[in-house]
């Protein structure tokens, strides 16, 4: 028989339908394969007895004829979203014990339309880092592995457990969270298709916050198609996050298939810096090839505060988790190390509960919202911030999409970048401006380097335009036939 784990979402779905296997079996597959591959420490808290009895729920409805969008599809849910009665840690010490009452919104709209949880993955503690090694409960290695080197690889952050699952057969798709470009890079890093959407699109109810005006959910899987059909199901107005959007949600599937004939493809000058990784260099080439081969016109566009990006991230985003992770202090609920004072409980709590990049970001951020510098650094970011976000609102009256690297270059060693902090957040550089304008941007696997690993093209569209991001998507998709990891056997 075939490797259950192998399939698609889209080919599930259609073979449960047609009752070729059950969910409680393709279930079962995915958590003997999450077994075998532990050593990727993808997830912190497995819920094998949750998945069956969820699949054998499925199956029930399958059998009666009231199937959901993923009845009886394995997900895995990152360890940001609350899930009620298991634990959610955000990869954080100070929050291992901590066991919600309640769901998140997009894992309750995932549940409710079927699909079966796995468990929780592994992330970056908070979501802050590139490569998932800031977790408390250890780095997540990536499945692929590079021809000239024997170390293991970072699979990207901050969703690495789920690129890593999704990428390795552990799970048919995942929740990841991308605040400056961690559903985007891990995607990148790991062969698979990472969409974020537009800022507003999906709840951030039940998502731990890290920086609330910059962070979105969305899917992480093998195929464009895949993510279609789980970002529909994750969309939606939710009256209990004021920055949700009431609107409606499109047929993300629907739009598949469409073509790129007629649009105009930006490709922006500032994305090729000097000293441009040759191969990413190339690839981004074959990519703007792929567009002309398919009848889209290729315009050549100027992103001109894309240089700013970055630096105005690194104050923005740490400003706001300064704020957020105040309320970890030990009183409420998560760890607490006693001590002779109130002062002293908190010092001592935040101390042991926080690992040293939250640290580092809670320190630059209180820094830059402190009352000697808030105008000179966060009042400044701001401001550049609506720069950014007016560079793609006057590039997007001349095209309909803008293509350009997902990533400076390919997944790296697992102790290579650890030491060196600005070296690890220029990961982001591709990335971090379409997070800072809120517009949807996908990443897609695209071709391999000479090592033998991943390299992805990102697109960005319009706000509230993910029908063309996909379509665009699926071109790139159907031009590179990607070549995907093996099924482990």
């Amino acid at each position: 028989m075939t490797n259950l784990t192998s399939f698609t979402i889209a080919d599930a779905r259609d073979k449960l339908a047609k009752k070729e296997f059950t969910a409680l079996e393709l279930t079962n597959a995915h958590i003997a394969a999450m077994e075998k591959a532990k050593a990727l420490n993808a997830f912190i808290t497995p819920t094998p007895d949750i998945a069956r009895a969820r699949a054998k729920e499925s199956d029930a409805r399958l059998q009666a004829g009231k199937a959901g969008a993923l009845e009886g599809i394995p997900l895995g849910i990152k360890d940001l979203f609350c899930t009620e009665g298991v634990q959610t840690t955000a990869a954080s010490h100070i929050l291992e014990g901590f066991v919600p009452q309640y769901e998140s919104t997009v894992s309750q709209k995932l549940r409710d339309a079927g699909s079966v949880m796995l468990g929780k993955l592994n992330l970056d503690e908070f979501a802050m880092g590139s490569s998932n090694q800031t977790s408390y409960f250890g780095p997540v290695k990536s499945p692929w592995k590079a021809k000239s080197l024997a170390d293991d690889l970072v699979p990207g952050g901050s969703s690495g457990g789920s690129a890593a699952a999704v990428s390795g057969y552990l799970a048919m798709g995942a929740t990841g969270t991308d605040t400056g470009g961690s559903i985007r890079q891990p995607a990148a890093f790991c062969g698979i298709v990472g969409v974020k959407p537009t800022y507003g699109r999906c709840s951030r109810w039940g998502v731990v916050a890290f920086a609330s005006s910059l962070d979105q959910a969305g899917p992480m899987t093998r195929t464009v198609r895949d993510a279609a059909i789980m970002l529909k199901v994750m969309c939606g107005h939710d009256a209990k996050d004021s920055t949700s959007a009431l609107l409606p949600v499109p047929d993300f599937e629907a739009a598949l298939g469409k073509g790129v004939k007629g649009l105009r493809i930006g490709i922006p000058k500032e994305y090729r810096p000097d000293g441009l990784n040759g191969e990413v260099a190339a690839l981004w080439d074959k990519g703007i090839q792929w567009m002309k081969d398919a009848g889209a016109t290729i315009v050549d566009i100027s992103l001109p505060h894309t240089s700013s990006a970055l630096p105005t991230y690194y104050i923005v985003a740490p400003a706001e988790a300064s704020s957020n992770l105040a309320r970890y202090d030990g009183v409420r609920y998560g760890q607490r190390v006693e001590g002779k004072s109130l002062d002293e409980m908190y010092g001592k709590t935040r101390a042991a509960g926080f690992g040293t990049e939250v640290k580092r970001r809670i320190l630059i951020g209180t820094y830059v919202l402190s009352a000697g510098y808030y105008d000179a650094y966060y009042l400044k970011a701001q401001k550049v911030r609506a720069l950014i976000a007016k560079d793609f609102t006057d590039a997007f009256e001349k095209v309909d999409a803008i293509l350009t690297p997902t990533a400076p270059t390919a997944a790296f060693g697992l102790n290579d970048k650890q030491d060196d902090p600005v070296a690890m957040y220029l990961n982001d550089v591709f990335t971090v401006p379409a997070s800072l304008a809120g517009i949807p941007g996908a990443s897609v696997p695209a071709g391999l380097n000479s090592d033998g690993l991943p390299l992805g093209l990102q697109v960005l569209t319009k706000r509230w335009d993910e029908e063309t991001l996909f379509r665009v998507c699926q071109v790139i998709e159907d031009a590179a036939q990607f070549p995907f990891l093996k099924v482990p056997a």
